[in-house]
């Protein structure tokens, strides 16, 4: 009677625990930055990428695989520690150019799980495949490349091109990942004077460069004020060819107004010229008319007179300009 009730007691708890982990495993929240693989027995069954509370079969039948959507970051050739200080690997890190010099060149790369069920099953560590793959890219890239293009002005390329390799050997691996960027965190020499002397000739380059463009700007405002000066002056040009048109149309309005009085009665229309021309060659001139006879002198005052005693001009002087005439 013992045995019996000792079976049916421990029956009962062996139920209840079954009940208990039935209870606890059949079901799995997903945050918004996750997203979660459903596994039956040992086979990728369903991705969730929906937030929330979700149900399953209790484990063993199925259980779930939990992953973040968010970006990580891969640190090669030093690591981070929790208080901020950076642990460098120098053997991981070393280099061979191009050129055969020695280098020391950390990087990061950013990525993240875009196919969890690869990610999951297509590798054992892909998180170890990535790190390999990244040294054998940078290594390749800068190994193709020269001392100074890694030092100076080369970087830039040698980020892109180690990406571009990354990618490559990614897609190929197929172990569920991509990859977003790499960024050259440093690269360096391990001999401290060459260091020193690199330093150098990277400052000097740079000076270079703030001369050139401050060159650059000085050519670039020394032609704008050129090209406001000649502006200027073919403005001036322009005005002054509309003047001298006008004016010379004014010149040819007038003759045009004296050749019809000349056509009209020729010998006052010169006479008056020649007087007019008198006039304005010698202004302060006296000029007199004599008859044709020479006997009898007479004058005529052609400017005006301010002297309130001068004669007025009498009429036989006056008959002689019309006989004159």
């Amino acid at each position: 009677m013992s045995i019996k009730r000792t079976l049916l007691i421990t029956g009962l708890g062996l139920l209840s625990i079954i009940l208990l982990i039935a209870a606890f495993t059949s079901w799995y929240t997903v945050d918004e930055s996750e997203q979660a693989v459903v596994i039956t027995f040992g086979r990728a069954d369903d991705m969730v990428t929906d937030s929330g509370l979700h149900f399953k079969l209790p484990w063993p039948i199925q259980k779930v695989e939990v992953l973040s959507k968010e970006t990580y970051s891969l640190q090669f050739g030093y690591k981070q520690t929790e208080d901020g200080e950076i642990e460098a690997y120098d053997d991981e890190t070393k280099m061979i150019t191009g050129d055969e010099n020695i280098v020391l060149t950390d990087l990061v790369v950013q990525w993240k799980i875009t196919e969890p069920e690869k990610y999951l099953f297509n590798a054992q560590d892909p998180k170890e495949i990535l790190h390999s793959a990244t040294s054998s890219a940078i290594r390749s890239i800068i190994g193709s490349s020269t001392i100074d293009e890694a030092l100076t002005d080369g970087k830039a390329e040698i980020e892109a091109n180690t990406r571009d390799l990354l990618v490559s050997l990614i897609e190929k691996y197929d172990i569920g990942i991509s990859i977003l960027g790499v960024k050259l965190q440093d690269v360096e020499l391990p001999n401290e004077e060459v260091r020193a002397a690199f330093t150098a000739v990277t400052d000097a380059r740079e000076t270079k460069n703030t001369k050139t463009n401050e060159a650059k700007k000085y050519e670039n405002q020394k032609l704008s004020e050129a090209q406001g000066e000649k502006d200027a002056i073919i403005s001036r040009a322009e005005g002054e060819k509309i003047a001298r048109i006008q004016q010379a149309e004014g010149e040819v309005a007038v003759f045009n107004k004296l050749y019809e009085q000349y056509t009209g009665n020729r010998e006052i229309t010169r006479q008056r010229l020649i007087l007019e021309t008198l006039e304005t060659v010698l202004p302060n001139a006296q000029i007199y008319i004599m008859n044709d006879d020479g006997e009898t002198l007479k004058y005529l005052p052609l400017q005006p007179t301010t002297n309130s005693s001068q004669k007025p001009v009498d009429e036989s002087t006056e008959g002689a300009k019309n006989n004159e005439q």
